[in-house]
């Protein structure tokens, strides 16, 4: 009876916390549907009087539609999304399943690149990217954005915990290292492929300090960047910001719900074996 009232407790303060987590969702939403003059009222109304699109359509349909922003977001970070999942995948199997000299030397001394602020290698990738022709354009967000050191460690960690045998046995009926790596270990992967590519989607959609680095035309500018179109000259419209806002959530919930039930299935897998 008392671990049914601890459970009880626990359940209903995280319950407790989440509303409090959720709470500036709900005001951002709220705000996108409200006028001007409501947005500071106090106390807050969660449901406006006069509930307005006037803010969702001057996003999508204003001097300089939202839309070019979002479809540059998208181009970006669905390219890089795709390709550091699966070279993240590819190096991270010659870290756990190819034996070579210094292996577990040189994956240390490549996780120890986290350390390295990403700040400090701004002035260097300007050099690069000028020099080679690509500042000013999305390549200078994809092409860094296909390697993560985490994309690695993380299916790493994974691979590593598949039995040898599975390998081995492969190895015996005459397969390959590629056609391991394709036709066993990334089905058997589907779990962590799902988390990184949820991971690294988000990481690129919210990207704000490289794109304002490394684009300089307006028409090549990504959501974040965007969001400065409601910084007026003397006042900020906290409407139009929340608005566009509410629609930049959007691909990250559509990517987590696709990607979800192999997290899930990874989960419930991993407490079936347990």
């Amino acid at each position: 009876m008392e671990i049914k009232s601890t459970k009880l407790l626990y359940t209903i303060a995280m319950l407790i916390l989440g509303l409090f987590m959720i709470l500036p969702f709900l005001w951002m939403i709220s705000t996108s549907f409200k006028t001007p003059n409501e947005v500071f009222q106090y106390p807050i109304q969660w449901i406006p009087q006069k509930v307005t699109f006037e803010h969702h359509i001057k996003v999508w349909t204003g001097k300089e539609s939202f839309l070019i922003y979002y479809m540059n977001s998208l181009k970006i970070a669905l390219i890089c999304m795709v390709g550091a999942t699966f070279l993240s995948s590819l190096a991270a199997y010659g870290f756990s399943r190819i034996e070579f000299k210094g292996r577990n030397l040189l994956f240390m001394f490549y996780l120890s690149m986290m350390m390295v602020p990403p700040q400090v290698l701004f002035v260097p990738k300007f050099i690069l990217f000028d020099k080679i022709g690509i500042y000013n354009t999305h390549w200078a967000l994809i092409l860094p954005g296909l390697f993560t050191i985490f994309g690695v460690f993380l299916m790493r960690q994974f691979f590593m915990s598949v039995p040898q045998e599975i390998t081995e046995s492969a190895f015996v009926d005459g397969a390959g290292h590629f056609r391991i790596f394709f036709q066993l270990m990334l089905p058997l992967a589907k779990p962590a492929l799902a988390t990184l590519a949820i991971i690294d989607f988000s990481w690129h959609w919210n990207d704000y300090e490289n794109a304002l680095v490394f684009l300089l035309d307006r028409d090549l500018y990504t959501v974040p960047l965007g969001m400065q179109n409601f910084i007026l000259e003397f006042n900020i419209d906290y409407n139009g910001m929340m608005a566009a806002t509410s629609a930049g959530i959007v691909p990250m919930l559509l990517v987590f719900l696709i990607g979800q039930k192999y997290i899930i299935q990874g989960i419930t897998g991993s407490a079936v074996k347990g």
